[in-house]
């Protein structure tokens, strides 16, 4: 354990890590193809970065599955968490809205030191969640039982638990988001739904908001 939290390594060993261990979290398949598209990396990229993370002993691979190993899970959940303490921090204390800090996190999280992460923790008065609701590894943080969107029908109401690492890397969204006011923590109710998968929400009683089946399928809410 001493061993491998003392090892530096390269971000790009990082952000690998940080995406299956993201993909994972969001149950999506861990294969090439997915990383790629999480990353905005060719396969071949992937499929070469992949090899030398088996050889550095950060992953496993089993046909086509791509599995964190404990040192891999280790180096994944201490990029994750400064991630999403810095994203924290961002917004909470230097006003960035959700994509600014999104985009300006994956920058932080690889030369936060620990004593710097120490102070952002103790700033932030121990922060078990990242703005979008994602917990921070560490934190202690027990996720409640939550559901997607679009499984709930008309008239149901609901409170905004989560939403995934899948939809912080989709263009817009995060904006759209945050400025319709599908927060975590806000309440709401399912006004209509549609055949294509749109589901309409209104939020604290505010205007309704259209949420495409890419969106509902992926915000979880407690009921």
């Amino acid at each position: 354990m001493g061993d491998y939290q003392a090892r530096e390594w390269h971000p790009a060993f990082e952000e690998y890590c940080e995406a299956v261990f993201e993909l994972r979290e969001d149950d999506v398949a861990v294969i090439q193809a997915r990383i790629a598209e999480r990353l905005g990396v060719s396969r071949p990229a992937v499929s070469e970065m992949i090899k030398r993370m088996e050889t550095g002993g950060l992953v496993s691979v089993d046909g086509n599955r791509i599995e964190l190993t404990p040192a891999g899970v280790q180096l994944a959940e201490r990029v994750v968490r400064r991630h999403r303490l810095a994203e924290r921090f961002l917004t909470d204390i230097l006003g960035l809205s959700w994509a600014e800090a999104h985009g300006e996190a994956g920058k932080w999280e690889h030369v936060i030191s620990d004593r710097v992460e120490q102070a952002i923790v103790d700033v932030l008065d121990h922060p078990t969640t990242c703005p979008h609701g994602n917990p921070i590894p560490g934190s202690g943080y027990a996720a409640p039982d939550a559901v997607p969107l679009r499984d709930l029908g008309v008239g149901r109401d609901f409170t905004v638990a989560r939403i995934p690492e899948e939809l912080e890397f989709a263009p817009g969204i995060l904006e759209f988001l945050e400025e319709a006011d599908v927060l975590p923590g806000r309440h709401g109710r399912i006004t209509a739904t549609s055949d294509d998968g749109t589901t309409v929400v209104e939020i604290d009683g505010h205007h309704p908001v259209d949420l495409d089946a890419f969106a509902s399928a992926r915000i979880l809410v407690t009921v």
